[in-house]
């Protein structure tokens, strides 16, 4: 009979609710109807609101190293018999501690990179709306200059300096990681240039998030395009509605609200653009079926993204993506099977992009979500890495 593995889930929430929360959920669902036992050690950064004065004079030791959840999950590591810890976030309560709780109780620990907080204190290798990589080629010293992380440089300060210690420590070389996509795997071995070695490349997993779709009925396909996200400079907005203006018979949605939402508004009515119209934040089956009736899910990010979960649900419902050539938003698409990629910023290279779309109509977006993005394969893989790092550690 196959080992079902006991498993530690453990994640920081942030704030504000965001894509890595629902991955947390999803994933334990995934487990537990799979057999396994999993716990859940969570913290919310709600907390620090209310902390007292002492907390707060603290909480730049306990970013670094918490006490309390070192205890609380070595706790939990032996009450529950875990075989594995696998971290999702651990900024701003939990900590790196939850790594030497798990070393401690000699459990193997799997941290899913979700962004690219380990090379890039501000997490999204953006600085002034534009790619930046200087702390990957210049070093940790750039965040702080810059004030990368919530423009504040004491807390880039802080930020830095826990990679800065870890990496030093160690910690980082001991621990698995899950990333989303070969992007992101090629993006983290990037620690180990210059003939440094903070992390153990076989060590380095990929496994993508995943999406269950609900049974839609069948929809007719409409002379449309859906843009689903966020208004803002940095989703490629301004690109998107500068080439719509030379689109003037195709009709573009955008569901989603934002900061240039005004700015939008403003061009649309400045060009008499009619065929644009804003639908505002709308529910998830109503986006499910705007995706299933559209003709292409268009992603002119500026930036490189997550893995963006659009992609994923355009595809399961049948529909192609046009997308910037850049970061994980680009390295989805398989060209003429799923979708095409233009040159990110440009909207001319968008506008060719939507003609190309309308001469070929027939697109195996299904497939390619049938193979790489259900449940099912999800769960595979995850049982496949559980595996290995078992037999590893074991093998130690």
């Amino acid at each position: 009979m196959e080992h079902k593995q006991r498993v530690l889930i453990v994640h920081n929430y942030y704030k504000l609710p965001g894509g890595e929360d629902m991955v947390v959920e999803n994933e334990k669902c995934l487990l537990e109807e799979h057999g396994h036992f999993v716990d859940l050690y969570s913290r919310s950064n709600k907390e620090i609101d209310h902390f007292s004065v002492i907390q707060k004079l603290l909480f730049p030791f306990t970013i670094l190293f918490s006490l309390r959840t070192y205890r609380d999950v070595k706790q939990l590591i032996r009450e529950n018999d875990i075989d594995i810890v696998h971290v999702h976030n651990t900024l701003s309560l939990i900590s790196p501690s939850v790594y030497y709780a798990a070393f401690a109780c000699k459990k193997p620990v799997i941290q899913t990179v979700h962004n690219f907080r380990l090379l890039c204190p501000a997490a999204t290798f953006l600085r002034d709306e534009k790619i930046c990589e200087e702390c990957i080629n210049k070093g940790l010293k750039c965040a702080v200059r810059y004030g990368c992380y919530r423009g504040s440089k004491i807390q880039s300060f802080m930020s830095a300096a826990i990679l800065k210690l870890h990496r030093s420590l160690g910690t980082y070389k001991r621990l698995y990681y899950i990333c989303l996509t070969d992007f992101n795997r090629r993006k983290i071995l990037l620690l180990n240039q210059r003939e440094k070695s903070y992390i153990k490349e076989e060590r380095v997993f990929v496994k993508s998030n995943f999406t269950q779709i609900p049974l839609l009925k069948e929809i007719q396909k409409k002379e449309q395009y859906l843009y689903v996200g966020r208004l803002e400079k940095l989703k490629g907005v301004r690109v998107l509605l500068e080439a719509w203006r030379g689109l003037t018979e195709k009709t573009l949605l955008i569901c989603g609200s934002g900061p240039e939402e005004e700015w939008i508004r403003s061009y649309r009515k400045k060009y008499s653009m009619e065929r644009v119209k804003l639908l505002g934040q709308c529910p998830h089956e109503e986006i499910l079926r705007l995706l299933k009736e559209s003709r292409a899910l268009i992603l002119p990010t500026m930036c490189y993204e997550g893995q963006p979960m659009t992609i994923m649900e355009s595809y399961a419902v049948g529909t192609p993506v046009i997308a910037s050539d850049i970061g994980n938003a680009g390295n989805m698409i398989e060209p003429e099977v799923t979708g095409i990629r233009f040159a990110y910023g440009d909207a001319e290279a968008l506008q060719k992009a939507v003609m190309c779309m309308e001469e070929k109509r027939d697109w195996d977006t299904c497939s390619v979500y049938e193979e790489k993005y259900t449940p099912e394969k999800n769960y595979e893989l995850l049982q496949r890495i559980y595996t290995i790092v078992q037999m590893e550690e074991d093998g130690n």
